[in-house]
């Protein structure tokens, strides 16, 4: 069991009748890090956290805080606190008396509440002025501030994040990314956040978790999950991917039934009589005029160019099916929808995955 760990799961399993929603799983948390689990609906991120906060009990396993047992302690005796996806927030209290609500429950004196309400107000950057504010009167963003102030005013060891900022649009949503992200850095407080917004988990996090079906695919720093996926579903999971049958025969040399590939070429993972999957991101797939040379080509028909603010996404038409390039908008290719054209990467630019036993 590493020590080093804040928050460790062993062994956890939960089930519901005959359903398995957790099987087996093991996780070490370390302290201050921003711990993002992401998942399809049903994959056991809700179920996952609901565990952690005390809110369901495990069937199997044990859940450790520090040096301490803590899955048989009442949630409310835990020092964790959850910020809702609902935030549930009381709509008769003020947003003072919403944030001094935790401390009324610990009998803390009227004039320290008033003193931590005010702190945590500056630290939400929200104006003190907002004390007397009912919160029926507070914006979207308002209400997730005062949420999220409520929760630190516990000065709790973990705080633990439902898809909070999934009811809010896309631009409320982007500026809280953000500042979620500096809060964490300023109260270097543990974060553990639960999305299905890859997003979200991209800008905010120290390390990402894939679930599969009550299980963790992969976990790992962003940029290690999105170039080098350990399975097609995170691949896939992570945005979009073009995907290629690769083999190599007992000689080592290469072949596809969709790609043309230059002789001579290689990828390091792929072991003589082995095959897999090569895995191409469209922002490293190009367009293959006269002076150009590529490990790696394939022909289709233009289908379809999609503007994607900055980017342009263009959609290739193969007889293996669709392929996707990607291109700054400054680069946008002088094409037609239906015109024939080549698309090729460089073996540089991919990442294989073993074939799955």
């Amino acid at each position: 069991m590493d020590s080093s760990a804040l928050l460790r799961l062993r062994g956890v399993v939960k089930k519901f009748g005959e359903f398995t929603a957790l099987k087996q799983v093991d996780l070490d948390i370390v302290e201050g890090e921003f711990f993002t689990i992401v998942g399809p609906s049903g994959s056991g991120k809700s179920t996952l956290i609901r565990l952690l906060v005390g809110m369901d009990e495990l069937t199997e396993g044990s859940i450790w805080l520090r040096e301490k047992r803590i899955d048989e302690t009442p949630a409310n005796l835990r020092p964790t606190c959850m910020v809702f996806q609902s935030l549930a927030l009381f709509p008769h209290m003020t947003v003072g008396q919403n944030i001094e609500f935790p401390l009324k429950l610990r009998s803390v004196s009227a004039a320290e509440r008033r003193a931590r309400a005010e702190e945590l107000l500056d630290l939400l950057r929200l104006p003190r002025s907002y004390y007397g504010k009912r919160i029926s009167q507070c914006s979207g963003g308002e209400r997730q501030r005062v949420a999220l102030a409520r929760a630190l005013a516990f000065d709790p060891e973990i705080l633990f994040f439902d898809e909070p900022l999934s009811a809010l649009d896309y631009r409320l949503r982007k500026t809280l990314e953000k500042e979620l992200k500096d809060l964490h850095a300023r109260t270097g407080k543990t974060f553990v956040y639960i999305t299905h917004s890859l997003e979200e988990a991209m800008v905010m996090s120290d390390r990402i978790a894939i679930m599969k079906e009550g299980q963790f695919e992969q976990i790992a720093v962003a940029d290690e999950i999105y170039s080098a996926p350990v399975s097609r579903f995170v691949a896939e999971f992570m945005g979009e991917v073009n995907l290629f049958t690769l083999k190599a025969d007992d000689a080592g040399a290469l072949s596809s039934e969709t790609l043309n590939i230059r002789s001579g070429v290689s990828i390091a993972q792929l072991e003589r009589g082995a095959s897999g999957l090569l895995m191409a991101r469209p922002e490293y797939v190009r367009f293959v005029d006269g002076e150009q040379s590529f490990d790696f080509t394939l022909s289709g028909i233009l289908h379809g160019e999609y503007a994607l603010g900055s980017r342009i996404q263009y959609e290739i038409e193969t007889p293996v099916g669709m392929v996707t390039v990607e291109k700054l908008r400054e680069d946008r290719m002088n094409a037609s929808e239906g015109q024939q054209v080549t698309v090729g990467f460089d073996a540089a630019n991919t990442h294989f995955i073993p074939e799955e036993t």
